[in-house]
């Protein structure tokens, strides 16, 4: 999935303009319950304020509340011009840059703001990729690498006629064992599915069920 596939819109988005004050953009974060706006020069983006960033810069230096508030721009004092999309990223690469940042621009070559990717947006596909929105039964497994071991895999699978909601590997540390998480519905032939499975080579590290 790519990054253009999670992305709001620009006529869904809230944003705030370059010359509006601070205390318009911190009306504007209370108004839409949002934790970032992009700020904007006519369609260019310049950057992102959130109200971590009002408050930071306030209490770095002595200027009085009201001063700040009614005379401080917003283009003053924006963040993140650079940290950027294209929309053609994959989104898994999102969450490392989300990490200290709710929120991310799209822009186009020129700069020009196309939307935004939310922190939130991208919790919730990885939310889907485990299956986590969904009851089931969660399977965790090791598998030593060998050519068409995830084939295997998949033909037990069928042989039970399981469901799967979702299906995740990981790297071992010494590169030569792969873990893996399967999420399946809830079955009647869960002791045999996980006999067969032990027959094979996975060894089984935690069932849970939902």
């Amino acid at each position: 999935m790519f990054v253009k596939s999670l992305m709001i819109p620009k006529h869904r988005c809230h944003v705030i303009h370059g010359e509006d004050t601070v205390e318009k953009a911190l009306e504007l974060l209370e108004e839409a319950k949002v934790d970032g706006l992009p700020v904007l020069e006519n369609d260019l983006y310049i950057g992102a304020i959130t109200r971590y960033g009002i408050y930071f810069h306030y209490f770095t230096q002595e200027m009085p509340k009201e001063t700040f508030l009614k005379t401080v721009k917003v283009k003053e004092i924006a963040a993140h011009q650079d940290k950027i999309l294209e929309g053609e990223e994959i989104f898994e690469k999102t969450l490392v840059k989300l990490k200290s940042f709710p929120l991310l621009a799209v822009v186009d070559e020129k700069k020009r703001f196309l939307g935004i990717v939310t922190r939130y947006d991208v919790i919730e596909q990885f939310q889907s990729a485990f299956g986590t929105l969904r009851p089931g039964i969660r399977i965790a497994f090791t598998a030593i690498e060998s050519e068409g071991r995830l084939a295997r895999l998949a033909n037990i699978i069928q042989s039970f006629h399981e469901s799967v909601i979702s299906l995740v590997t990981f790297d071992e540390t010494d590169k030569l064992v792969r873990r893996i998480v399967l999420k399946i519905e809830k079955t009647d032939n869960l002791d045999k599915f996980i006999t067969k499975l032990e027959q094979h080579g996975f060894r089984i590290l935690d069932i849970h069920k939902d």
